[in-house]
């Protein structure tokens, strides 16, 4: 009695699955994360979660849910409290909700409490008797009760088909056939739960390998060696030789194709119409679901020992492990500090902190063009007439006006001669300021002949402000074209 009242104290503190039976709004939670992560689809990108958990929060309000907060703070919530599983989808750049094995467990309760199955149905019973008979019958180290056991079961099965070669057989009834139907879907609804658990204790061993191999000493210990052997631990643990039995049992060709031969025969068969739409989706997908999920649990294991045996052979764990000394040493240190040095001492020790924010994928807002529509009609305006001039003096400004910069050298040079640029700013002020400085050096690089030295220009800039400066000395001998 005690060791159960301990152990039932322990897990109403840290299971998931007793926390969202009592959380606040168990009801709405267990609803909504039910009818979107606990049905076909097991897993979905945050951002269509919180879409779908929008319109469901909508819908309760209306209906009086006290539920002010949004969707994506809900989720946060239940992420931290256990009953929500976020991951990083391959291969993309959102990342993923799924439900944990306690709030799987826990909505299969509540399901079960709303629609109980029928307390005490002959199939459960032939199933327990069926299952005793079989382990007994395995397990006995006697082999004459097993030829026994095995002749026994060959007679009934001769006799079996003499009955039905000679046309007298029954077909089971349809409120029978309908009854075990409902327990193998009962028995079905467990395995997500079991899936979800076998993940988690492959990351929890992972995880707990990878500390072992930090935290022990220097000197090889029995993981690290293991490891160099081959010795694959995910797959040697208990849940992993579970799986792996479960998983070549899911692939073997011959019972696959058996397996739904079997499901399309008894969706053909009349007792199928008394079975909800749901349970009938359920039973016809079930093999595919198994070996996608199987699969997907597989490849954890694979990635996890493949990642693991990486992380020995690469040395990486030693790095890790002179962290992990470092730290415990600066722990150990700051320990020892209170009772020399009083907390409030000014340090000269200064930390610059990062001044780029850390935050989750998931909260990151994409950008609605509706967002910005226009409400408000449009209003037409006549345009007002062009101003030639503004237009004139906004070219000017775009862009060096070479044409007038050419009339000023050619009339400059037809009154005085051979003049270089200063002679030509002097009788031709720049209108452009150092524009039409920079004008001329193009047109004498292209027209004047080059001279040694330079000389001293002046100009105003378009502000107002004298300048001065030296520019390279060219002489214009002919008219420009």
């Amino acid at each position: 009695m005690l060791r159960t009242a301990l152990a039932a104290q322990r897990l109403s503190e840290a299971s998931p699955a007793w926390s969202l039976l009592r959380a606040q709004h168990a009801g709405p939670v267990v609803a909504m994360l039910g009818a979107h992560l606990a049905g076909d689809e097991k897993r979905l990108p945050a951002p269509v979660l919180f879409e779908r958990l929008e319109e469901d929060l909508a819908v309760l309000r209306d209906h009086g849910f006290d539920l002010p907060r949004t969707a994506q703070a809900y989720c946060a919530t239940w992420r931290d409290a256990g009953f929500l599983i976020r991951r990083a989808a391959e291969g993309a750049r959102e990342e993923t909700f799924e439900l944990s094995a306690g709030a799987l467990t826990a909505i299969r309760f509540v399901t079960q409490l709303i629609d109980p199955p029928q307390s005490v149905t002959e199939s459960r019973l032939s199933t327990i008797l069926e299952r005793v008979r079989e382990l007994a019958v395995l397990t006995d180290p006697d082999a004459t009760s097993r030829l026994a056991a095995l002749q026994e079961q060959r007679d009934r099965l001769d006799a079996e088909i003499a009955r039905v070669s000679a046309g007298d057989f029954e077909v089971l009834a349809p409120e029978r056939a309908v009854e075990r139907a409902r327990d193998i879907l009962t028995l079905a609804e467990e395995l997500p739960a079991d899936f979800a658990r076998v993940r988690s204790e492959m990351e929890q061993l992972n995880r707990s390998l990878r500390e072992r191999l930090i935290e022990q000493a220097d000197s090889r210990g029995t993981v690290l060696d293991d490891i160099f052997r081959g010795v694959d631990h995910l797959a040697e643990s208990d849940a992993g030789r579970s799986f792996t039995g479960f998983y070549s049992l899911i692939l073997d060709a011959e019972r696959s194709t058996a397996f739904e031969d079997d499901v399309a025969g008894l969706l053909d068969r009349p007792f199928a119409a008394e079975l909800a739409p749901a349970q009938a989706r359920v039973l016809r997908r079930m093999l595919p679901s198994l070996q996608d999920r199987s699969a997907e649990v597989h490849d954890v294991m694979t990635a996890f020992s493949r990642s693991l045996r990486r992380f020995v052979q690469s040395q990486e764990f030693q790095e890790d492990r002179r962290i992990n000394r470092l730290l415990r040493e600066a722990l150990r240190d700051a320990m020892g500090l209170p009772d020399s040095v009083p907390p409030y001492q000014r340090t000269t020790l200064r930390l610059d902190l990062a001044a780029v924010p850390l935050d989750s994928v998931a909260v990151l807002r994409l950008h609605n063009p509706a967002d910005s529509e226009t409400t408000t009609d449009v209003t037409t305006r006549e345009a007002p007439p062009v101003d030639v001039a503004a237009l004139r003096e906004l070219s000017r400004a775009a862009e060096i006006d070479m044409a007038e910069l050419t009339g000023n050298v050619n009339d400059v040079l037809a009154r005085r001669g051979p003049v270089t640029i200063a002679e030509v700013l002097a009788e031709r002020p720049a209108t452009q300021g150092v524009a039409s400085v920079v004008g001329l050096l193009v047109l004498a690089e292209q027209h004047a002949a080059a001279l040694d030295g330079g000389e001293t220009v002046r100009w105003t800039s378009t502000t107002g402000v004298p300048r001065t400066g030296t520019v390279p000395l060219y002489l214009f001998e002919e008219a420009l074209p």
